[in-house]
């Protein structure tokens, strides 16, 4: 019976961050099901380095609605079942004022539909669950969002101020099933290797209060902190160094 099976995470973006928070999951004895639309060697390598827990390899492009309904699904017959849904999947399109238009505008808001899709599928799925607590969704907004934009992602930031409004919104949808949703805020994390220690920490760590980088460890014990919760949801929880605090 899927009650007598280990719980089991359909992870998605598991290209950076996402390995650290697939790991982390792996210690709790959780299942996992890793979704990527292109990084398939990334994930295949994932995979093959956690041995404590059963993996299943998933390929999806969020933005359409009949493969993120068939992850769903592929999560519960490779696992037997779905009790939680990490969402990191999402770009950083550079858009500088001259260049907006309408192509740049989707590009970003892909983001939005993605999360919104994911959610509201999981989610339905999660409802056959043996209860009360049903199942999780961890979607992934920015430090940005909503209160301090900066330039040049203007699409890019509504999209994530989308998924924090989407995350009270789902929330409340589903919470007289026993379903939880909420959000992590991340800061600057993880140096891209185009960009040098030296540039990163001058012009993008030393502006958060904490003169610091996002601690991917912070945000990996979070969600598995959060998880396993049964009273927060609607909840968006910055781990951005105190970034929120200074604003642009």
């Amino acid at each position: 019976m899927q009650s007598d099976r280990p719980k089991a995470a359909l992870i998605v973006g598991a290209k950076r961050v996402g390995q650290i928070v697939a790991r982390r999951l792996a210690r709790d004895g959780i299942n996992l099901a890793i979704a990527y639309r292109n990084s398939a060697e990334e994930a295949q390598l994932l995979a093959a380095s956690i041995s404590s827990v059963d993996t299943a390899l998933i390929q999806a492009d969020l933005s359409d609605e009949h493969q993120v309904r068939g992850a769903v699904l592929e999560t519960v017959g490779a696992l037997g079942r779905i009790d939680y849904v990490v969402n990191l999947a999402s770009d950083y399109p550079y858009a500088p004022f001259d260049e907006l238009d309408g192509a740049a505008w989707d590009r970003a808001m892909a983001t939005a539909k993605g999360s919104y899709l994911l959610g509201v599928h999981a989610a339905r799925q999660m409802r056959r669950n043996p209860g009360p607590n049903r199942g999780h969704i961890i979607m992934f907004g920015d430090w940005a969002a909503e209160e301090t934009p900066y330039n040049d992602y203007l699409p890019y930031l509504t999209a994530k101020a989308a998924i924090h409004f989407m995350t009270r919104c789902l929330a409340a949808e589903v919470a007289s099933f026993g379903v939880r949703v909420n959000a992590v805020a991340p800061g600057p994390t993880m140096r891209p290797p185009e960009i040098t220690p030296t540039d990163w920490n001058r012009a993008i760590a030393a502006k958060a209060p904490l003169q610091q980088e996002s601690s991917v460890a912070d945000i990996a014990e979070i969600i598995a902190t959060l998880i396993h919760t049964s009273s927060i949801t609607g909840e968006i929880i910055r781990v951005d160094s105190g970034r929120h605090i200074r604003g642009v």
